[in-house]
């Protein structure tokens, strides 16, 4: 049990890789393993589009970059700056291995009448997909691979769509980017129980 509390711990977030090349079932295995993920209803809401192809992470790149740039100048930045993080945004999405678009279904989930239990169960959506998302890590993680979580999709969720051509019910959540890893992070710190925990 020790052993398994110290691999739990021992993932961290990964944002260099090296060029291997990850198996296609690796792949397999760690998407199968993130379906076990607990779903209310088990309705299982999450989706994976898998991207492995330099065409197509350049074509995402590219689409994500527009969308990115036009919110970074909204936000007044210098074109210096704008450019600095539009390059690492392309590097990310090109030098990744694999990359997989976490996107969420709600079509077999409840419905109600009113706004109060309906944004509840769309809660209930959110939370179910993020989870399949913390598998998905994990079980990379089991496989020697690292990996990191972002959230660019939610903030250019039509681009995404649209460029991966993903069905209509899709709805694009989180990125992760999956590799082997290329560099070796300490471990960040971590709140005290006595901050984040109550006790009854």
């Amino acid at each position: 049990m020790d052993d398994f509390h110290t691999f739990l711990r021992s993932r961290r977030s990964i944002r260099r890789f090296k060029p291997n090349a990850v198996p296609d079932p690796v792949v397999q295995r760690i998407l199968e393993t993130a379906t076990f993920a607990p779903s209310a209803h088990n309705d299982q809401p999450w989706r994976f589009a898998v991207i492995t192809t330099i065409e197509v992470k350049l074509r995402l790149a590219e689409a994500m970059a527009a969308d990115f740039h036009r919110d970074l100048e909204r936000d007044s930045l210098s074109e210096t700056d704008i450019a600095a993080r539009l390059e690492r945004s392309r590097r990310r999405i090109n030098e990744a291995p694999v990359i997989v678009i976490l996107c969420m279904d709600t079509t077999g989930m409840d419905s109600y009448p009113d706004p109060k239990r309906q944004q509840a169960e769309m809660t209930m959506a959110v939370q179910s997909t993020a989870l399949g998302g913390l598998q998905l890590l994990l079980a990379a993680h089991a496989e020697g691979l690292g990996g990191v979580w972002t959230c660019g999709p939610l903030f250019t969720p039509e681009t995404v769509h649209a460029t991966l051509e993903l069905p209509a019910s899709w709805q694009p959540q989180a990125v992760f980017f999956i590799g082997y890893p290329a560099e070796s992070p300490a471990m960040p710190a971590r709140k005290p129980l006595e901050q984040i925990a109550l006790f009854k």
